[in-house]
């Protein structure tokens, strides 16, 4: 294989998933544009409901107050030791504040009347990164009430941590307390047994009181010790305490925080869109019927010979003799055409319209097509093969009796054949009284014989028959014709039918050509717009060209003898 082999088929591919990312693109666009109304309504019922919800909301207030912790610093400690210990504090702080004592003493100073428990959860706790500051928040329904909660909290907070750090020294302080006052009192004893010795004169006296002096100065050294360890510990109690201040006392704040009523109201929007979407897509999942022409490709391996829009003005209109330059009626002409080109090598001159099933507009679409054929000047044979529910005379107002039924049972067509009025060469062969066996006459040698002689006396010979899956009358004729085209009406037909019709179809060694989408929504949002819009700005641009310069020639024109008119009554009113 060449260099240039591959990259060609390098290029191929990379076009091919840059066509199929495109088309899938569209697909996507074409479903947010079917389901538009779905998102709209959606959303604004969601942000309508959000609003209200808000709006009637009992407003909230939120209080902050910040709180400095001084730690106590710590001998022969790393940098990165104290910062993990005041890491460690601030968080505990911040669980001590809402923890019960503090709590309960702020509802008692305030006469809340309500549990801790309650309280709590109005109350917020944050560490400032990286900050040695706690920010305190309490929410209340009232913005006074919020700050002084909040400012409650704080004093009670500090009042609470302080006594909490006095006890840790207070029962040393108060072992050294009392043993000062011990020595004390002793001090006192013994000075008052050497004023009662006054001044002994003789030798047992004066021994006595050297043994009390001595025990005095004894008593004293231990007096200053211990009145030395006492402040010194109480120095040690005060430089370990953490203390906890307020950096910032709660104000009343001005707005409330909840409702949002703007945020809350946008947000309902975007998920009431979001779950719009979200059940387009799930509906266009669980959606089985063939919609567009890329379906029928896709599903079928067929391909769409032509789309005919939604007629507006009934079932039973010939559109294309009511209204021949309208799109519909073009789009008629567009499937003539197809069929002429899809066969090159060679032409079908009998073609068969079916559909999957009942209802969707195959006899009208044959019915339509065959005016079209007959007017690009060909000879048509139009035949009713729907033998259990014909239709094809009531469409062109002819007869119904002596049709295909005593055609085959005669063998012959001959003064059968009704010309159809207004439309020159075309001709009908009505379905005739419905036998009691309509597969098996259809299935016989003599219809093929029929449809031949049809094919020697006309140009095209075009075959309504009945649905493929209810009746096996569909699979008979389509051994006798050339082609098979299959009808799909858009958006009803469901996939598994149409996939099941073919496959019969492909059975009995039918030609199936391909299908006709029928029932296409003409607007922005469907397929038809887009394909009425390919056709007439591609291939239709010369002639439109032609056709609008033609309208305003003929709009000047019109403009200049309007004016003509109203001199000429002008001048006659002035005669007058």
């Amino acid at each position: 294989m060449s260099g240039s082999t591959v990259a060609g088929q390098a290029v191929g591919l990379s076009e091919g998933s840059a066509l199929g990312e495109e088309q899938d693109l569209r697909v996507y666009l074409a479903v947010l544009r079917r389901w538009l109304w779905l998102v709209v309504v959606c959303t604004i019922l969601g942000a309508a409901s959000a609003f209200l919800v808000s709006s009637n909301m009992a407003p909230v207030y939120e209080a902050s107050a910040t709180l400095l912790v001084h730690q106590a610093p710590s001998a022969g400690v790393s940098d990165y030791t104290a910062i993990l210990t005041s890491e460690r504090l601030a968080r505990t702080y911040s669980e001590m504040i809402t923890g019960r004592p503090v709590l309960d003493a702020v509802i008692d100073q305030l006469e809340l009347g309500q549990t801790a428990e309650e309280l709590a959860e109005t109350v917020e706790v944050e560490l400032v990164r990286d900050t040695q500051l706690i920010r305190l928040s309490v929410e209340h329904n009232d913005a006074a009430r919020a700050a002084t909660i909040a400012n409650a909290l704080s004093d009670a907070f500090i009042a609470y941590n302080a006594g909490l750090q006095e006890a840790r020294y207070s029962g040393s302080l108060t072992s050294v307390e009392e043993q000062i006052g011990q020595v004390s009192a002793l001090i006192e004893q013994t000075e008052e047994a050497i004023d009662d010795l006054d001044a002994p004169e003789t030798t047992e006296g004066l021994a006595e009181l050297a043994r009390l002096q001595t025990i005095l100065a004894g008593y004293r050294n231990t007096y200053a010790t211990l009145l030395q360890g006492y402040e010194e510990m109480r120095l040690t109690a005060a430089q370990s305490t953490d203390n906890v201040i307020v950096a910032e006392a709660a104000e009343v704040p001005d707005e409330p925080v909840r409702p949002r009523v703007l945020m809350n109201t946008a947000l309902a929007g975007v998920v009431g869109a979001m779950l719009a979407v979200g059940a387009a897509f799930l509906v266009e999942y669980l959606d089985d019927t063939i919609k567009t022409s890329d379906d029928i490709s896709r599903e079928l391996g067929l391909g769409t010979l032509g789309a005919v829009a939604r007629l507006r003005n009934g079932d039973d209109v010939l559109v294309t003799l009511t209204e021949p330059l309208s799109p519909p009626s073009e789009a008629f002409q567009v499937l003539r055409t197809n069929l002429r080109f899809s066969a090159l090598d060679k032409p079908l001159r009998t073609l068969q319209f079916t559909s999957a099933g009942p209802e969707e507009g195959k006899s009208l679409v044959l019915a339509n097509l065959a005016v079209a054929m007959a007017q690009a000047g060909l000879k048509v044979i139009l035949v009713d093969g729907d033998l259990r529910r014909p239709r094809q005379h009531a469409l062109f107002g002819l007869h119904l009796l002596g049709g295909l039924t005593s055609s085959l049972l005669q063998g012959s067509t001959d003064g059968r054949l009704q010309p159809a009025e207004q439309v020159e060469g075309l001709s009908l062969l009505s379905a005739g009284k419905s036998p009691p066996n309509p597969a098996q006459i259809l299935s016989s040698q003599r219809l093929r014989e029929l449809i031949d002689e049809l094919a020697q006396k006309a140009d095209v010979v075009l075959v309504d028959s009945p649905p493929v899956l209810p009746v096996a009358d569909a699979a008979a004729l389509a051994q006798a014709v050339d082609g098979v085209v299959l009808v799909v009406d858009a958006g009803a037909t469901r996939r598994g039918a149409a996939q099941q019709a073919v496959e019969n179809l492909r059975q009995v060694g039918a030609n199936v050509i391909g299908a006709v989408l029928n029932n296409v929504p003409m607007t922005r949002r469907g397929g038809y717009y887009y394909y009425y819009y390919y056709y007439h700005q591609h291939y239709g641009e010369e002639e439109g060209k032609k056709s609008r310069g033609g309208r305003r020639k003929g709009f000047l024109a019109g403009l200049r003898r309007r004016r003509a008119k109203r001199g000429e009554e002008r001048e006659a009113a002035g005669e007058g």
